[in-house]
């Protein structure tokens, strides 16, 4: 089954959805209570929430399902990298303006980076300019 995603703004997931995908990525296929299960401890969801959010993420494209027995096996439809991929396209064009230097200069200005992470940043821009 190809799972299709919609375009526009309805890309972006809710951050119950969000959690709800890390869990898929982290896992794999997986059935509704391995989800509610690997949801953090102090996340006390009911299986039929978790069950109506995974079926929500299914009509939205972003999930894929097999019938395993009696019950379904749940698979993310989207690489995780290529969501992060279409939430970052999202967040500069609506938020920076279509330019990604805007939210770079955000990310050096608001956030404490450490010297290793500012290396790392350093390494990256000098890969990408090669």
């Amino acid at each position: 089954m190809k799972a299709k995603l919609r375009r526009g703004p309805q890309r972006a997931l809710t951050a119950t959805e969000l959690e709800m995908m890390n869990v898929l990525w982290r896992l794999g296929p997986c059935t509704v209570s391995q989800v509610q299960a690997a949801l953090r401890p102090e996340r006390e969801l009911a299986y039929t929430s978790v069950s109506t959010i995974i079926r929500i993420l299914e009509q939205k494209g972003f999930v894929l399902s097999q019938k395993a027995g009696r019950g379904h096996l749940y698979s993310a439809a989207i690489a995780k990298e290529a969501y992060q991929a279409l939430s970052l396209d999202h967040l500069v064009s609506k938020v920076f303006d279509d330019t990604p230097s805007l939210l770079v200069q955000r990310l050096l200005d608001s956030h404490r980076l450490s010297e290793q992470e500012l290396a790392q940043i350093r390494a990256l821009l000098r890969r990408k300019g090669d």
